[in-house]
């Protein structure tokens, strides 16, 4: 029962923090938007490091958190904008599917594809088409709404490569791979913001980013705890389970409202997800 809890806690807190950005990157630019969550995130957690002394990790594993950060950071980007200018409800779930890269990543280096995983891959696809079926009275709500989508498939393949890119550099320490994949993107952020002279968002805004961030460094935490109590199989799917939190937010507080057909889609794009990882 307690990983079962953690995990739940950890995909409330994601889904929690996307909603949070997602909101404020419709008033707030997006760079200034991921230089306070990740800014956050990296001072919370070299402040953990500072406490419990954890070593450095090897070389290997510090480059491949690095690249990865990056990776994520793009991904994060482009999924704010998404949520910004989209349907989250839409927007959410389809971004989840990246979990389906280190899947495919894993068959192209010998992996065998398990039933419940190739089942899987082929309800995330199928939930993936329909939920993107969106119809709009005008021309610029349709183009935003294929824009975001769009946004939301780069940004899936964006947090995929992150979780390949992870994997190794997470055996060396968890908390360094959350440090290092922070260290490059949130000087460049600062930098990029500093440059285009954009101004930092208002005091209520800034809070909210904060929360944010901590919410999601804060998440990651619960999550590997999850791990450390609990079987993977369990653990895994729960956790990828955050959309619905974002879901849940977006119709509770924008009053969001997506066709039968499209909730079909969620469902079918979140049943997947837990279905990849519960392979």
């Amino acid at each position: 029962m307690v990983p079962v809890l953690l995990s739940l806690a950890a995909s409330a807190c994601w889904g929690t923090a996307d909603f949070l950005g997602g909101l404020q990157s419709k008033r707030v630019p997006v760079p200034v938007v991921l230089l306070l969550v990740e800014g956050t995130g990296l001072a919370g957690v070299l402040l953990v490091i500072a406490v419990t002394g954890e070593s450095l990790p090897g070389l290997r594993a510090a480059i491949l958190a690095m690249v990865a950060g990056v990776a994520g950071v793009i991904a994060l980007g482009c999924f704010y904008r998404a949520l910004s200018i989209g349907t989250m409800s839409i927007v959410a779930p389809i971004s989840a599917t990246g979990v389906a890269l280190p899947v495919v990543v894993g068959i192209a280096t010998g992996d065998r594809l398990s039933t419940v995983v190739a089942a899987g891959l082929a309800v995330t696809v199928l939930g993936v088409v329909l939920a993107s079926r969106e119809r709009h009275d005008d021309a610029e709500r349709t183009a935003a709404g294929r824009l975001s989508i769009g946004l939301a498939l780069v940004a899936a393949v964006g947090f995929g490569s992150y979780f390949v890119l992870s994997d190794a550099a997470a055996d060396d320490s968890v908390l360094w791979l959350l440090a290092l994949s922070r260290i490059i993107p949130v000087p460049a952020l600062a930098a990029f913001a500093w440059r285009r002279a954009m101004p930092p968002p208002p005091g209520r805004a800034t809070l909210l980013l904060v929360l944010a961030g901590t919410l999601d460094c804060g998440a990651t935490g619960l999550y590997g705890l999850a791990n450390t109590k609990g079987a993977l199989s369990i653990v895994a799917v729960v956790g990828s389970l955050y959309p619905v939190m974002t879901l849940l937010l977006a119709r509770a507080v924008l009053g969001e409202r997506i066709r039968r057909v499209q909730q079909v889609g969620v469902a079918a794009a979140l049943a997947g997800v837990a279905m990849i990882a519960a392979g």
